[in-house]
């Protein structure tokens, strides 16, 4: 059986080269990388984890921690960063919280004391004091996904100013009766992603000078057939109804396009509709969101996360805070035009 010396003689580099290449390290450049991979294929090597967890104490595993995994959203992000941990080499250990407070406790007071992740990505999941805490003692980074987290590294997207941007689109198409469907407030969103949407779009409605009616602020749950039912009551009076539309997901705006549509209604001649993600399906019912990219939000995470590995200081704390705002941008299609009536 080949061993790393064999690798490489082959390859004509040093058994240290051998390790940092097939370890995904972007300290060796490409040609060195392509001559190793190549060694290895033709001597059939595959390095020991068992080995390189003993050298180094760590075991090429990444906890990605998620209130979802049968969502859109979230399982987009999931495939961002697995496809950019398999490319450096690194596993994936995926924590979905369906099963509540319980499951939560065991995740980050029991499996983390295990040692079988170098590091966590937690989507949309703010950990708490006590739970940095116990990341601290283990010595494991991690990065959040969605809001600020106290005493921790975020990528996060300005939520209140995704709402405002939405919203001001409308405005400036000259839309003055504009609704929202926004997830639940208060919903199981910890950075509170439906409340801060709204918000913007109640700050974008102030600074135009323009009214809300409470019958225009309705809620869904982030789903096509939750928004399909608040599309409907929101547009089916044409004497109250709104002229255009801020569902705060795509899926919503999605559901509202064929509220309107089972009502007779064209968008947007009759009704503008805006959403907010910029979903694989945008396109096909050609909606016009503020796109967050998702995939690159999980790719960035990944590589955050493997590049802060390569640099961390034993003497330093493992968690800092560092927040930085992921850009978002207005993608506009035919879900939106100026108003018809007024």
């Amino acid at each position: 059986m080949a061993g790393i010396e064999d690798v490489a003689k082959l390859a004509g580099v040093s058994t240290a080269t051998v390790s940092r290449a097939l370890s995904g390290k972007n300290s060796v450049s490409a040609k060195a990388k392509a001559k190793v991979e190549n060694a290895a294929r033709e001597l059939n090597y595959t390095a020991s984890a068992s080995a390189y967890t003993l050298a180094t104490g760590r075991t090429r595993n990444i906890g990605v921690v998620m209130p979802f995994v049968d969502r859109w959203f979230f399982s987009v992000i999931l495939e961002g960063i697995e496809t950019e941990l398999i490319d450096h080499g690194y596993d994936l250990t995926l924590y979905n919280l369906s099963g509540g407070l319980e499951q939560r406790r065991k995740i980050f007071f029991e499996f983390v004391n295990r040692k079988r992740v170098d590091a966590f990505i937690a989507v949309a999941v703010k950990p708490t004091e006590d739970e940095l805490k116990q990341l601290a003692i283990a010595g494991i980074p991690i990065l959040g996904l969605g809001g600020p987290i106290p005493g921790a590294r975020t990528v996060a997207v300005d939520e209140t100013n995704a709402g405002k941007v939405a919203t001001q689109h409308l405005i400036d198409l000259g839309h003055t009766r504009i609704a929202i469907i926004s997830g639940t407030i208060g919903q199981e969103m910890e950075f509170h992603q439906p409340n801060l949407r709204r918000q913007g779009y109640l700050e974008a409605l102030k600074a135009a000078d323009l009214s809300v009616k409470a019958t225009w602020l309705a809620e869904a749950d982030f789903t096509m057939a939750g928004a399909y039912i608040e599309g409907k009551k929101l547009l089916q009076d044409r004497g109250s109804a709104p002229t255009a539309i801020f569902a705060a997901s795509d899926e919503m705006a999605i559901g509202v396009i064929m509220a309107a549509r089972d009502l007779g209604l064209s968008v947007p001649k009759d009704v503008s509709i805006i959403g907010m993600d910029n979903h694989d399906l945008a396109d096909f019912f050609g909606v016009t969101t503020i796109s967050q990219s998702a995939r690159a939000q999980g790719t960035n995470a990944a590589k955050h996360v493997i590049e802060l590995l390569d640099r961390l200081d034993p003497n330093q704390p493992v968690n800092i805070e560092e927040n930085e705002e992921w850009p978002i941008e207005l993608v506009v299609r035919t879900s939106t035009a100026a108003p018809t009536q007024k």
